[in-house]
């Protein structure tokens, strides 16, 4: 595993109410979420960056509101309509 270090104003941490370890565990799933929202992993990549299985990562976009499904309705609607 690589460990990165960054330099982060305590503030930071202290909007989250968290512990540096807490706080990084967070990052990395914000991370994982948002590389997924814009489509540059998978789930299980997605998964794997953030320390959780597949499910608890399905549980966790539902925490930000991101959409489980990387096809939009008309992209499905319109695949759906060459078959």
């Amino acid at each position: 595993m690589v460990h990165v270090t960054i330099e982060m104003p305590e503030e930071a941490l202290a909007v989250f109410h968290a512990a540096p370890d807490a706080f990084a565990r967070e990052l990395r799933l914000a991370a994982a979420v948002k590389w997924y929202e814009l489509r540059r992993i998978s789930q299980e990549r997605a998964a794997k960056i953030a320390g959780l299985s597949r499910a608890e990562f399905l549980d966790a976009l539902g925490r930000f509101s991101v959409s489980p499904f990387q096809s939009s309705a008309e992209e499905i609607i319109d695949e759906a309509g060459r078959e």
